[in-house]
């Protein structure tokens, strides 16, 4: 089997996410706990400026961290995608569109299925491996590329 995805994905998926939100909390407790007193009250922004970041951080970690599958590797006609500990097996002639994300970190390849899948829905997503890099953003995606000319010459086959 070829790993698809990137090894990664566990630093975006948990680890960024624990950092960002505990940080913000640690400032917050630091902010209102500071010495002085037990009735100074920290000024507003200290308090709003980072829930907004908190808030932001979510949205955007859900729009594009939170959808990431763990793990999906190429195993011959079909693509097998591990989520929470379980196994899924695609075949490549149910994927219906393959898309590779440019200029966003992290990079991402959703694959568009045919049919909606009981555990994942009607779409995968996940990080890909290769190199990371300013330039890389302006090439098209290999790993997307790849699967793009698979599923292609199974369709060609088929017909």
């Amino acid at each position: 089997m070829q790993r698809l995805s990137s090894a990664g994905t566990v630093w975006y998926k948990r680890a960024f996410p624990l950092l960002w939100f505990g940080l913000l909390t640690v400032f917050l407790g630091i902010a209102w706990l500071q010495p002085g007193g037990g009735d100074k009250v920290p000024p507003p922004v200290v308090m709003v400026v980072p829930l907004f970041m908190m808030g932001f951080g979510y949205v955007l970690m859900r729009k594009l961290v939170f959808d990431l599958v763990d793990e999906v590797w190429l195993d011959g006609d079909q693509v097998v995608v591990v989520q929470r500990g379980e196994r899924t097996r695609i075949p490549l002639l149910r994927i219906m569109n393959v898309n590779a994300t440019t200029m966003v970190n992290p990079p991402r390849v959703t694959l568009m299925l045919r049919q909606p899948d009981a555990r994942l829905g009607d779409s995968v997503s996940f990080v890909p491996v290769g190199p990371r890099g300013l330039f890389r953003s302006f090439k098209p995606n290999p790993v997307a590329m790849d699967l793009i000319r698979r599923i292609d010459a199974l369709r060609q086959r088929s017909a």
